[in-house]
């Protein structure tokens, strides 16, 4: 038997290294020019114009393909179930809310965008005190997001675009732990705009946002002096100073639900509109039961 050579051993593990960092390096290029060929496409909806009547410009975007792809893949390691045949032209996706921050409405985004077929700009409908913020509100409107009112809604939809809402609102965004994954009361706003609009509702599913900031209480009364939704007391913050603010590394899994189609008349009493709201209200409901059954720990 040939005796074993240290140094050439050493020097074959060096060169198998190379080569595994090559391939990485070759596949992270390629992930990449995919993900900006994806936001390119997008442009073919703007009809030629930079930006549309919001300002959201497709451009903007790409100096953040890499957070996003980082945030997506490796950070929250983004799973998606349901994520085929979603309806082409205009189309409401309706979620559960929770997290404090919505970077589950970032990742709903990002999955439509970089795994879905063909790629969406997804609009989400965002807080009305989300424009009052310095540069933030500026930065939303160019990579798509909107203020929340049926009118904005109502002209998204008549785009053909993919509108994300959230009929929880603040209620589902500051609940504290004790009710997790337990839906909280819905607005009827998105069902009359989807009947009005003739527009497929997409129930969705979001399990692991509840878990980045499991608030313990909240300081409500610094809430409003700040005129932000809440101040959540966490397991890190503020008691872990600065690192208390970053979201824990939890595992997303977003499932998306099969399309819901609803007639009727958008012009009816609240208590009429009741039953469709709460079927799509159930249909996430389920959703989140089995995915929080489903899943084998918060972090993996």
């Amino acid at each position: 038997m040939t005796p074993l050579n240290p140094i050439a051993t050493l020097r074959n593990v060096e060169a198998v290294g190379r080569v595994v960092r090559g391939l990485k390096l070759t596949a992270e290029r390629q992930v990449q020019a995919e993900i900006i060929d994806r936001i390119d496409s997008l442009k073919a909806d703007l009809g030629g114009r930079p930006t549309d009547d919001f300002g959201f410009n497709p451009e903007a975007i790409k100096p953040m393909a890499p957070i996003l792809a980082w945030l997506y893949h490796e950070y929250f390691r983004v799973q998606t179930f349901g994520l085929t045949d979603m309806p082409k032209g205009r189309v409401l996706y309706v979620s559960n809310h929770s997290g404090q921050i919505p970077l589950d409405g970032m990742m709903i985004g990002t999955s439509l965008l970089f795994e879905g077929q063909p790629p969406r700009a997804v609009r989400s409908m965002v807080e009305r005190w989300v424009p009052s913020l310095p540069f933030v509100s500026t930065l939303f409107a160019r990579v798509g997001q909107v203020l929340g009112t049926p009118e904005n809604c109502r002209t998204l939809l008549q785009q053909d675009e993919a509108v994300l809402v959230f009929p929880e609102g603040v209620r589902g965004i500051n609940k504290t732990y004790d009710r997790a994954y337990r839906l909280q009361e819905f607005g009827n706003g998105f069902m009359r705009l989807a009947l009005e609009n003739d527009t497929p509702i997409v129930p969705v599913a979001v399990v692991g946002a509840e878990e980045q900031y499991p608030a313990l209480w909240n300081l409500e009364p610094l809430a409003r002096l700040l005129a932000v939704p809440a101040v959540p007391i966490t397991p890190l913050f503020p008691f872990a100073g600065a690192l208390g603010l970053l979201p824990l590394p939890v595992r997303y899994r977003i499932h998306f639900g099969r399309p819901m189609y609803f007639t009727g008349d958008p012009h009816e009493e609240e208590s009429s509109l009741l039953d469709k709201v709460n079927a799509v209200k159930t249909a996430i409901q389920d959703m989140l039961d089995r995915g929080v059954a489903e899943r084998e720990h918060i972090f993996w």
